[in-house]
């Protein structure tokens, strides 16, 4: 539903703006660059949405593979004792901890088709335990919330994405994502822990987090401490040791375990497959609304606002290119998506704008989407708190995200 307003607003506001360009300005070229840009913008979604079809299928398949090899189940096995702890209401060994754990698990490993039904069977399970029924409990927020935050091992679409524009490397935004995504986690499970009262001091979550935020703070002083050329350098270099390691991972795990791995491949190949072809007119719905957006002089207003209200706060305002995409995240994954694309279209998918376009798209999920589609599945009316701690984990998902791409690419 937000899609369906944003899309409209857009036609409408870009319509306004340039019969006003029209109208006071004696602009007459801004109509005939408008209707240009529905015909090129068609033409683009088409076009990306039939080159996204081979990295796509390639790493759909690769993801069956470590799916059928056992990975989720790992994952599921390493964060259980976690997972009691942030849902002190459900009972111990409950059985809606398994659809939980590997809706979480599929979403770290890129897994989005996968994970939505097994988030919406968890949310069933949760309802069952909710006392009342049009409310949303404790265990459905933090599960939501977590999910929004969008914690993310292998941005599998946004690196296709980059490929297809011809990135030099598509995979160099993978570890300022992984990093965005965790301070966006870590955000979302404050809020909510405070909000419910759960200790986060308990030496099980502790041992947990404790472990992570210190890789992580070791890896952002690390980068920090070398010179910007190293830090470009050794980012992309590890992005693809670490990616391909996955890889040999998947598939040791797969033979080891018995799984014939090419038939695992083709199977979730298929699915990578339709994928690409099912985006095809959403890409180009979206793409078009962006571009006569664009068009009409909308965009550069809104853009030159931002960098105006910046520059007079004396900050660097590289990155306000960027901020459509952040802006539109909460509300549209498609949205945010197609104002990805145009970013890296617009300035090239390794420029600063490009490359920060690609980890703000990774750095949270589509927060209002989420919570749509999760409550509306059990019919919950009262989501109490739910949007505050959701966006609170996207608006720090959001200045990690800027701050990250500062530290790697500029």
């Amino acid at each position: 539903m937000a899609l369906n307003y944003i899309w409209i607003a857009f036609f409408l506001i870009a319509f306004v703006v340039a019969l006003i360009k029209l109208i006071f300005f004696g602009d007459t070229e801004v109509f005939p660059e408008m209707i240009q840009s529905t015909f090129d913008m068609a033409k683009t979604g088409f076009e990306l949405s039939l080159a996204l079809t081979g990295v796509l299928t390639l790493w759909m398949g690769i993801m069956r593979i470590g799916e059928k090899g056992g990975v989720i189940a790992i994952i599921s096995k390493a964060v259980s004792p976690l997972f009691t702890k942030l849902f002190p209401e459900i009972p111990k060994n409950h059985p809606v901890f398994g659809p939980m754990v590997m809706n979480f698990s599929m979403n770290f490993l890129g897994l989005d088709n996968a994970a939505t039904p097994l988030g919406l069977k968890a949310m069933e399970g949760l309802q069952e335990l909710n006392p009342i029924k049009d409310t949303a409990s404790n265990a459905q927020i933090m599960f939501l919330v977590l999910n929004t935050s969008g914690l993310t091992l292998i941005p599998v679409s946004i690196m296709a994405y980059r490929a297809t524009e011809g990135a030099a490397n598509p995979a160099d935004i993978f570890i300022p994502i992984l990093l965005a995504t965790f301070f966006s986690t870590l955000a979302g499970l404050i809020t909510v822990s405070i909000f419910q009262k759960i200790n986060l001091l308990n030496r099980t979550i502790l041992l947990y987090l404790g472990t992570l935020t210190i890789a992580i703070v070791a890896a952002i002083i690390y980068f920090q401490s070398i010179p910007q050329e190293q830090v470009q350098t050794i980012s992309s270099v590890a992005s693809s040791l670490i990616l391909f390691s996955v890889i040999a991972l998947f598939i040791g795990l797969a033979f080891k375990n018995k799984i014939n791995v090419y038939e695992a491949f083709i199977d979730g190949a298929k699915d990578g497959f339709n994928v690409a072809i099912k985006i095809i007119p959403y890409l180009v719905a979206i793409l078009v609304a962006i571009g006569v957006f664009r068009k009409s002089g909308t965009m550069d207003i809104v853009v030159e606002g931002m960098r105006h209200f910046f520059a007079i706060l004396g900050m660097n305002t590289d990155f306000v290119d960027s901020l459509p995409t952040a802006l539109m995240k909460p509300l549209s994954g498609g949205g945010a998506r197609g104002m990805m694309v145009e970013s890296m279209q617009t300035f090239g998918p390794d420029s600063f704008v490009g490359r920060l376009s690609s980890v703000l798209q990774g750095s949270t999920e589509t927060t209002f989407y989420v919570l749509a589609v999760y409550f509306g599945a059990v019919k919950i009316k009262k989501i109490r708190y739910a949007v505050t701690a959701g966006l609170i984990a996207d608006f720090v998902g959001i200045i990690a995200a800027i701050l990250i791409a500062y530290m790697f690419f500029h």
